[in-house]
């Protein structure tokens, strides 16, 4: 048997700092909103010619729409622009055709409206509510033991921050933009750290039962020690499956699948690294 619980400090020190750095990422530079939340229009379009950036600015900024974010690619550009309507794009899209001498082809086209976005945002955080009550509700049924519920949503808070701090690092320095993806991801993540939990806190619970209340420490460490290989093995199957979409998937899932990412190895952590210690410290004090 290992003794993990005996190493808690480190483990503390390690979450610190890394939720230190994520909110300081959160704080200092915030996210790059996708539409899903802030409304606009996105485009993609592409052309027979070559073209330039300077020259798609200057022709959006005759027909004054306002550009918030623009990348080109040889014949292709992706633009977000504020909110406009079927007739503006169908006009954007005849002023470049004509300026480029070209046949465009729409690959995107898209516009959510900014209530939209902000209704988006509202229900994403009573889903977030809905799912951390239903969560602390179960685990204490489950084990008759709010303590267990307790330390369980305590690593389900601390796997979100580190991947909405995360992400906020993706953001800034990767261009990475908060979409409903994104939300998934989070979700995902925190689904995933009580399902790894669980597996650990039944464990404690068959110790009890069958050689009575003893040390819950000692519980604790034989339930890690004989669940550990099992997690980990677990853990990075499903690391493996999301580092190839990672690096081979397409842009439009690659943050989702790295914030999945970040989500899963954080959510293999904490379970017996951050709810364990927890809960033998919530069973301490209540002792």
């Amino acid at each position: 048997m290992i003794n993990f619980l005996k190493y808690w400090r480190q483990y503390a020190t390690i979450s610190v700092i890394v939720i230190g750095i994520g909110l300081f990422a959160l704080v200092r530079w915030g996210f790059t909103y996708s539409i899903d939340f802030v409304g606009g229009t996105n485009v993609q379009y592409s052309f027979d010619t070559p073209i330039d950036e300077p020259s798609i600015r200057e022709v959006v900024g005759r027909l004054q729409y306002e550009i918030v974010d623009m990348s080109v690619e040889k014949n292709e550009v992706s633009m977000r622009l504020t909110a406009i309507n079927e007739q503006q794009e169908q006009q954007l899209r005849q002023e470049l055709s004509d300026y480029y001498q070209s046949e465009i082809t729409i690959i995107r086209s898209e516009t959510v409206g900014p209530v939209i976005g902000a209704e988006t945002l509202q229900k994403t955080g009573i889903a977030a509510i809905i799912a951390i009550i239903g969560i602390l509700l179960y685990v204490t049924y489950a084990f008759r033991n709010l303590n267990f519920a307790m330390a369980a949503i305590v690593a389900l808070v601390h796997d979100a921050v580190v991947v909405v701090g995360t992400y906020a690092l993706f953001s800034h320095f990767l261009g990475a933009q908060l979409d409903t993806l994104f939300v998934t991801a989070l979700l995902t993540t925190m689904s995933f750290s009580v399902h790894d939990t669980i597996v650990v806190f039944d464990q404690i619970r068959d110790y009890r039962k069958h050689y009575g209340a003893g040390k819950i420490e000692e519980y604790a460490n034989r339930a890690l020690t004989e669940t550990m290989v099992r997690s980990l093995n677990n853990s990075f199957t499903i690391m493996f499956m999301l580092l190839a979409l990672v690096l081979l998937g397409g842009s439009s899932i690659r943050f989702f699948a790295l914030a999945l990412l970040v989500g899963t190895i954080t959510g293999t952590y904490s379970s017996p690294f951050v709810a364990t210690p927890e809960a033998v410290w919530f069973e301490k004090m209540r002792g």
